[in-house]
């Protein structure tokens, strides 16, 4: 709910303040942060409209108007939903209210009925201002078009029925033309050559469902009667809003081979042979279209091969590339030819079975599940066993959105894949609804417990395996439920994100963090705290001054603190994770990256930005049985050392891994074998 920083801009027609604070009550309860505004008088609602408003409650009359008159004030200014509060709302009353331009009329004392009407009626706000910018879009970038048109190099032509509507002036002077009325009345099957003009009339008709195999080549005449070879591509297209094709046109040169084979290059990924990621998306754009035109649906399926990190650690990346590979192949044997695939990601693929919805295709992508699992890989000299996590979505005329069933599907792929993997599961709307109202309450809880001051910190010590006494610990931020129990950070941080709260989680950490830190160290001057902080602080340079101001009250120097970043958050974010980690290094604080060694190329990101410390990814350490998972740490390692990185390893759970992370040159550990996360920083760093 809410278009502006996810909060509701509230105007409220009731003569009690008391009514109109349950109201905002109610609307934040239901896991969104309201502005609200009384209207006092007819002058304070003219006011009031000269800023923006997403949605007014009102009773049926006030002091100073009726909910009638005000409705009608705002609807001759403004577009904001109205909703009439009636002691009794029947359908007497609502016929009333929509006679006046209201949008509904719900029961006082009804704040389920509240809550599910604000949000249906600001997501038809929503929608409507979408469209309103659309239109304007789309009239400035139809004026483009036609400039864009009118001075392209390229020959370009608009045909109706085999008739000429338009022609720029590249595709006029192509034939030897010096007005674009002599096309007017001329087909363009007078502008083939007569040994291609049959071949050419068939194509015409056809093209659009040959797919990708929309191009053509055939010799042309120019207005002297002299043929020349040129390409042909047509695409489906309107043109002061009638339906017709779009012909570009371009002449034959030795180079044409060439050019072709470059664009197949631009669009194909390299290990695996399919599409690229962004071919890909383009490609499921054009999909999109076809079903809103014809209402045909289509499968989306987003493969994840299950732990690839662990995969690619024990097996290398040049080993994870050829199970990739493999994979590609299977998955080329296994679908139609012409069926849409591409790698997706580092450890993911994608499929569109286009015209069939999930039901049609589930005993097919089972069967494809099984295969794999069963089918034994080689890479670098090893048999290994893979697994697949399947997230089906849809395509249809009421889902069209590709974005969404790219995000449906890859959601989907990665809860199977943290709930033990190999399984598929297709996307269920009931599912997602009770995922929305999740969603909601975990907001709500999250904003309580921020008001309520009831987050708890957990600290775990990190210790130095190179005779660093200091005490040093990582603090862990938990949000309990109504029932004392630990919600997981991979459930509320998501949904803090999405609320706009993620940056608030982040000062509350920050502040609470440094008054414990400045009593702890009256006994303990060397500790420092290591903190884990979220995408939304990285984006956030203002967070810098806070910092420095904050540190500096308590009395605490710059390096007590070391602020902590998902390697996946700083590869997404690279260019303010740069900054942002310049500027902390400018107030001399410290910086770590967490998770380190899971992306494809996991050093590059070293390379823009300022760390101190680096915390490999757990599924480094978890196993050090072999000979090979022992010898991919050490490299790390070592690399990491000779770019003066301190290293961190996690997960250290036995005393049997202390020998190999010594011989490694590992910096510090951390681990249940060490302690477990507690409420107190108790450790006794002397004993080490």
């Amino acid at each position: 709910m809410g278009t502006d920083n996810n909060a509701i801009r509230l105007l409220i027609l009731d003569d009690s303040q008391n009514n109109a604070e349950r109201l905002v009550s109610v609307l934040r309860n239901a896991g969104k942060a309201t502005r609200a505004h009384r209207i006092t008088s007819v002058e304070d609602l003219h006011e009031s409209l000269q800023q923006t408003w997403d949605l007014c409650l009102a009773v049926p009359e006030t002091s100073v108007m009726t909910a009638a008159e005000a409705s009608h004030i705002i609807g001759q200014e403004r577009d904001i939903p109205f909703i009439l509060l009636a002691a009794q709302a029947d359908t007497e009353t609502r016929v009333e209210a929509l006679r006046h331009g209201m949008q509904d009329a719900i029961p006082a004392d009804s704040d389920a009925a509240l809550v599910l009407v604000t949000k249906r009626e600001l997501a038809n706000l929503e929608a409507r201002r979408q469209r309103r910018i659309a239109e304007q879009t789309l009239r400035e970038t139809e004026k483009r078009c036609q400039l864009l048109l009118d001075s392209s190099v390229d020959a370009i032509a608009y045909v109706h029925d085999g008739m000429h509507i338009y022609a720029n002036r590249s595709y006029i002077r192509l034939f030897g033309y010096d007005d674009p009325d002599d096309l007017a009345a001329e087909p363009m099957v007078g502008l083939i050559a007569a040994k291609d003009q049959a071949g050419f009339k068939d194509f015409l008709r056809h093209y659009s469902d040959r797919g990708e195999q929309n191009e053509m080549r055939c010799s042309a005449v120019d207005v002297d009667g002299k043929e020349f070879p040129i390409m042909l591509a047509f695409s489906p297209a309107s043109y002061d809003g009638e339906p017709c094709t779009q012909v570009v046109i371009r002449a034959e040169t030795a180079s044409a081979e060439f050019e072709e084979k470059l664009k197949e290059m631009a669009r194909q990924d390299l290990v695996t042979g399919l599409f690229n990621r962004s071919y890909f998306q383009e490609q499921l754009e054009a999909v999109s279209e076809t079903v809103v035109r014809h209402g045909q649906p289509s499968t989306l399926v987003y493969i994840s091969i299950d732990s690839f990190n662990s995969l690619q650690a024990e097996i290398g990346i040049g080993g994870a590339d050829l199970i990739l590979a493999d994979i590609a192949d299977t998955l080329k044997r296994y679908f139609a030819e012409g069926t849409l695939m591409a790698r997706f990601g580092d450890d993911a693929c994608t499929v569109l079975l286009a015209g069939k919805e999930p039901d049609a295709v589930g005993e097919m992508l089972e069967t494809l599940r099984k295969q794999i699992e069963s089918n034994l890989f080689e890479a670098n000299g090893r048999t290994v066993q893979v697994t697949v996590s399947m997230g089906v979505s849809t395509l249809s005329e009421t889902n069209p959105d590709p974005s969404l069933a790219l995000d449906r599907s890859h959601r989907l792929a990665d809860q199977i894949s943290q709930a033990g993997g190999n399984a598929i599961k297709v996307f269920n709307p009931l599912e997602e609804l009770a995922h929305q109202a999740n969603r909601g309450n975990l907001i709500a809880l999250i904003s309580h417990t921020l008001e309520t001051n009831a987050f708890k910190l957990q600290y775990q010590p990190v210790i130095s395996l190179r005779g660093d006494n200091s005490a040093q610990y990582e603090v862990y931020l938990r949000l309990l439920n109504s029932q004392g129990e630990e919600v997981p950070a991979g459930d509320y941080l998501p949904a803090a994100l999405d609320a706009g709260m993620a940056g608030d989680l982040d000062k509350w950490l920050i502040s609470t963090t440094i008054k414990q830190l400045a009593e702890h160290r009256f006994t303990n001057a060397d500790t420092r705290l290591i903190l884990n902080l979220n995408s939304a602080s990285l984006q956030d340079l203002d967070l810098i001054p806070w910092i420095s101001s904050a540190l500096k009250e308590a009395r605490l120097p710059m390096d007590a603190l070391i602020f902590q970043f998902n390697d996946a958050d700083v590869n997404t974010y690279l260019k303010q994770a740069k900054a942002f980690t310049e500027a902390l290094r400018g107030i001399h604080c410290r910086v770590s990256l967490s998770h380190f060694g899971c992306a494809l190329n996991p050093y590059a990101s070293l390379k823009h930005i300022h760390v101190d410390y680096v915390k490999i990814d757990g599924s480094f350490s978890r196993d050090l049985s072999t000979p090979e998972s022992v010898e991919t740490l050490k490299e790390m390692v070592t690399t990491l050392h000779s770019q003066g990185k301190l290293t961190i390893v996690p997960f250290v759970d036995s005393a049997t891994m202390m020998p190999t992370l010594w011989q490694a040159g590992v910096n510090y550990i951390q681990g249940y074998y060490l302690q477990a996360p507690s409420e107190t920083m108790n450790y006794d760093f002397s004993a080490d």
